[in-house]
């Protein structure tokens, strides 16, 4: 009997809505697997906790997660507290305490469903983004000075390391090995004259190593026309913490929208915990109505698998969620149906439960 050990974190929103939905996936592997058993506790570190707190989380909320396998977020934020602040005291140190550099995010367009990019289907929508996760755009470096004057500046620095970047790069490279063996970059080197050519130098050393790997290097403009101009050329791309968190976006709304898009925080070394999450946010809008689509939560639970050497589970759920959407008979009205946030989780736990007996 294999145990392992989540530590599940609900947070705003929707959240806790489609998280609940992920976790009756889970009991439902255990069924399936019999050999897998998940032991889960569940923390309310959330703007709600802040708001009664004044901090997302404990102050030894970095300790209690160290000892979990994984992570698996719901969603953080709340009109009552400043994005920054939920992002920062809480996201934030969970990637970088942990190492976890990599953030994954596949854009694949279901059986099911169909893309607003009326000329393409399932066969050129299939790539995954690698975005790097620790540093780059979305450094703590800067500051404001002369606050509530005339002459206020503010001033955030850009923070690319080689070994950071050479991690991010190698992973991207070697993920394009298993796959179809093309990596297109994001840059934006004749604007950004430091940083970008720097990391340039870096991706074209690494891609030295991997002669059959086609490599292209985008300005990111371009790159992002091209995700809707002609995205069945894309393979892998690797791009930095700003211009992956942009391009995953757009690659989500080709696909189907963000209720669809999952992601992993990824420590490939696996000496911390890595995290699954929903990239859809916490949606205020429509928290508590019973309507959101939990399956970018269940998808996310899909790469958990994964990441926990349970390939065969992991296509399992993701052909349970093609099933269901291609039978269009269960879909939460983001889908164009009227199903609830139950409803639909239920129909999916049903349907990877009939084939599971193929497992």
């Amino acid at each position: 009997m294999q145990h392992i050990s989540v530590a599940v974190i609900p947070g705003d929103g929707i959240g806790p809505e489609v998280m609940e939905e992920g976790l009756k996936v889970l009991k439902a592997i255990e069924e399936i697997h019999g050999g897998l058993r998940f032991e889960w506790d569940t923390f309310d570190w959330s703007c709600r906790y802040y708001l009664k707190h004044g901090r997302m989380m404990p102050e030894n909320g970095l300790d209690v997660l160290r000892e979990y396998d994984v992570i698996l977020l719901g969603a953080i934020g709340a009109p009552t507290v400043p994005d920054h602040v939920s992002l920062w005291e809480l996201l934030l140190p969970i990637r970088r305490t942990f190492q976890q550099y990599i953030n994954l995010r596949p854009i694949k367009l279901l059986r099911g469903l169909e893309s607003p990019l009326r000329h393409k289907s399932h066969e050129h929508l299939d790539f995954v983004v690698v975005r790097e996760n620790t540093e780059g755009e979305y450094s703590d470096m800067g500051g404001r000075l002369h606050r509530g004057t005339p002459y206020e500046m503010a001033v955030q620095n850009n923070v690319f390391t080689r070994y950071g970047v050479e991690r991010v790069v190698k992973y991207a490279f070697n993920l394009a090995e298993k796959r179809r063996k093309r990596v297109a970059a994001a840059t934006k080197s004749n604007g950004i004259n430091h940083t970008m050519p720097f990391w340039d130098e870096i991706v074209r050393e690494i891609a030295a190593r991997h002669p059959d790997v086609r490599t292209d290097i985008y300005h990111i403009d371009a790159l992002a026309a091209y995700f809707v101009t002609r995205p069945e050329s894309f393979d892998v791309v690797v791009a930095s913490n700003l211009f992956g968190d942009i391009l995953t976006d757009l690659g989500a709304a080709l696909v189907g929208g963000l209720g669809l898009a999952p992601s992993g925080n990824i420590n490939p070394e696996r000496a911390y915990p890595s995290m699954f999450e929903p990239i859809h946010g916490s949606a205020p809008d429509i928290a508590g109505k019973g309507i959101a689509n939990p399956i970018a939560q269940i998808w996310s639970i899909s790469m958990m698998m994964e990441h926990l050497h349970q390939p065969e589970l992991a296509g399992l759920i993701l052909e349970a969620i093609e099933e269901v959407l291609a039978e269009r008979k269960v879909l939460t009205p983001d889908l164009g149906g009227k199903a609830s946030t139950a409803e639909l989780g239920g129909e999916l736990v049903r349907k990877l439960k009939a084939l599971s007996e193929k497992f």
